[in-house]
């Protein structure tokens, strides 16, 4: 039976007001008493007027704690790419492989500028080459610099860091073992509002910054500025030995658990639920974190020797030392809470390095309650095994060794304990299930959510999503519109397309939606449930319906291309390409290395009889992406229309190289013998 090209290429898919404070009252700061106490939400600049701004106007007034600072891990967590900043060593021999996609990457610089070379081998001869700018480092170099490339603005980390304990350059965590995102892992608000001072974020995007800090400053510790310094530029003195600044925080004058919070708010890296209508912008130090988000980890029975990189608080924590130094505040007229109990600053002054602090610091805060006269007394172990390490603490107690997220880095445990012992650390661990870190009874939408979030983002294990439906309950009408959100989100991904449109319709259908749930927000949450109900009438096969959705996720989200791109995909499927195209060049102009954009750009410029347009794209889309299956099908296509079977042929041949289960390829390729 023969085959028309008409038919052949029927097979081939597309992809297709403020308010300004007013100092009232006597200026004259009163002393901490018991009618007076140090209350920790009178901080004036906890208000929306107050502004921040920037270390280098901190500098004037604190040149030494400046000095010390930028010195700090902190400090230099973030900046442009230069060969000052870098830890890297570079060498033209230095080349990374990945067998699972068959790519080789290499660093180097082209003057002051540096690079990522992407290629690929076959035999001695290049087949394909990609070269992409580093725009900025991120990391200290004290365990690593991982590298971010910018196109108009939109942040993606390349597939490229350096380990600098090891002088070693691999993959960047989460790379490894065939999850190789080559240029494409976006870096959103959530990452940059740790590893950098607080950015200026295009609302509307995924990863779109207008303007990026360098470092985290001062005013991520302290708090907005500005009205410290308004206060300051007048010539009012406050003696802070008897008396608290309340124009700008001091996390030693804390409540302990606040104080705990203002190091949380980074150093507890794990799945972060934010709170209703909050942004990872809204906490300021001196305020409760679990108003503004709540961090789950996955807690395993047997598995105590295990802890990711960014997790010293919640280790901390678990140490019978902070646990028994914990005393509830009662003496409120105390300027420094934190000398009652453990806590971060305990042994690390976060003005200084850690490279420049001695170890004695740290010994000498573990010997303040293990001393001869202390009840606990010194340390029981023999003389001659102290002797080895120096009598140092810290060398037992807080071992050095590697977290499970990062390879090849060695940090320090914060769980403070007893060595474990060789058969406990061989024990099998059991998942028990995500514990909240910073919040003790979080509700169960916040629980739900953490569970979708840790499949959405880390594991694709579907225990995760029956907890979720767990806390999740959709019995009423009521419950449907009070957990709508996740609901629509669950059935998305579990492809339960018929469930995600019942829901809609239990709350009264589209115009019920753009009434109740049409809020733009840093996070997008409203436009990605928008999106969800949009794809999944189209994968219903009803495109009319899932239009208006898409538009909607548009309106909230303007900057995401992956919106306006299924926006396309479904005027495409309506056949009314010329409204297609200019979506597309829309989203090709804001993100020009888009490649699905591009790809469908050229599908519609092909169907429209513009044939060499559709080529150039294909082309340009290649590329970037030599391996995306949608355009390589595509570009089969065309070399079908063009009567060009033998590259069709050998095209088709590389993607089922790639997917041996590509039916379509399978039924395009045994169709194209009849046309010999």
């Amino acid at each position: 039976m023969k085959f028309s090209i008409r038919n052949i290429l029927s097979l081939i898919l597309f992809s297709v007001v403020i308010l300004t404070i007013v100092y009232c009252g006597d200026s004259t700061p009163k002393e901490n008493t018991k009618d007076n106490p140090t209350l920790d939400n009178v901080y004036l600049n906890h208000h929306d007027s107050a502004k921040y701004v920037g270390m280098s106007q901190c500098k004037l007034c604190h040149q030494d704690i400046y000095n010390s600072y930028i010195e700090t891990g902190m400090g230099k967590s973030f900046e442009v790419a230069s060969k000052q900043k870098s830890s890297a060593k570079f060498s033209e021999h230095t080349v990374i492989y990945d067998k699972f996609q068959d790519f080789y990457y290499h660093p180097f610089w082209n003057g002051d500028s540096l690079k990522i070379l992407e290629f690929r081998l076959k035999g001695k001869d290049t087949i394909f080459k990609r070269v992409e700018s580093v725009d900025y480092i991120i990391g200290s170099g004290q365990h690593t610099n991982s590298h971010i490339t910018s196109s108009n603005g939109y942040l993606h980390q390349v597939p490229m860091t350096y380990y600098t304990q090891k002088q070693k350059w691999d993959f960047p965590p989460g790379f490894e073992n065939g999850f190789n995102t080559r240029f494409s892992r976006k870096i959103g608000l959530e990452c940059m509002s740790c590893h950098n001072s607080l950015p200026d974020f295009a609302q509307g995007s995924e990863n779109k910054f207008n303007a990026l800090p360098e470092g985290v400053n001062c005013e991520r510790c302290h708090g907005p500025g500005s009205i410290h310094v308004e206060q300051r530029s007048t010539g009012a003195k406050i003696d802070t030995s008897k008396y608290i600044d309340y124009s700008i925080v001091n996390p030693g004058k804390l409540s302990i658990d606040l104080q705990f919070d203002v190091c949380q708010r980074c150093h507890l890296q794990g799945n972060t639920v934010l709170k209703e209508g909050k942004s990872f912008l809204d906490f300021k130090p001196g305020m409760k974190l679990s108003d503004y988000m709540t961090t789950f980890l996955p807690r395993y029975k047997n598995a105590d020797d295990e802890f990711i990189m960014a997790s010293h608080a919640d280790r901390l924590k678990q140490s019978k030392c902070f646990i028994n130094s914990f005393k509830k505040e009662s003496d409120k007229t105390s300027l420094r809470p934190y000398k009652n109990s453990l806590t971060c600053v305990t042994c690390h002054n976060p003005h200084v390095s850690v490279k420049a602090t001695g170890g004695e610091v740290f010994n000498n805060a573990c010997k303040n309650c293990h001393s001869t006269t202390a009840q606990n007394g010194l340390c029981s172990e023999k003389e001659n095994v102290r002797a080895k390490v120096k009598n140092d603490c810290v060398s037992c107690h807080m071992p050095n060794s590697g977290s499970i997220d990062i390879p090849h880095v060695s940090v320090h445990d914060h769980y403070i304990r007893k060595p474990m012992k060789k058969e406990e650390v061989q024990k099998v661990k059991e998942f028990i299930g995500l514990y909240a870190i910073n919040e003790k009874n979080p509700s169960n939408y916040t629980k739900a959510k953490a569970y979708i979030q840790q499949y959405d983002k880390f594991e694709y294990k579907a225990e995760y999503l029956d907890s979720a439906a767990f806390y999740l309950s959709d019995k009423t009408k009521a419950d449907v519109e009070k957990n709508f959100e996740l609901l629509i989100h669950l059935n998305f991904i579990k492809l339960d397309y018929a469930k995600v449109i019942g829901y809609l319709n239990q709350i009264g259908g589209l115009n019920k939606f753009k009434q109740t749930i049409n809020k733009i927000s840093l996070d997008n949450s409203n436009a990605w449930t928008a999106y969800r109900i949009g794809e999944s009438y189209y994968n219903l096969g009803d495109i009319p319906s899932a239009l208006p959705f898409f538009k909607n996720a548009i309106d909230l989200s303007p900057l995401n291309p992956e919106f306006r791109n299924k926006y396309a995909a479904s005027m495409m499927a309506l056949k009314r390409y010329d409204e297609a195209i200019a979506i597309l060049n829309t989203i090709i102009n804001e993100n020009p290395k888009y490649v699905p954009s591009i790809n469908n750009l050229g599908y519609a410029n092909l169907i429209s009889g513009n044939e060499s347009k559709a080529e150039a794209l294909y082309n340009r889309a290649l590329k970037l992406d030599p391996d995306y299956e949608s355009l390589l099908m595509n570009m089969a296509g065309l070399k079908i229309y063009q009567k060009k079977f033998k590259e069709a042929e050998e095209i088709l041949k590389q993607v089922l190289k790639k997917n041996p289960k590509q039916e379509q390829a399978k039924m395009v390729l045994s169709q194209l013998k009849g046309l010999k």
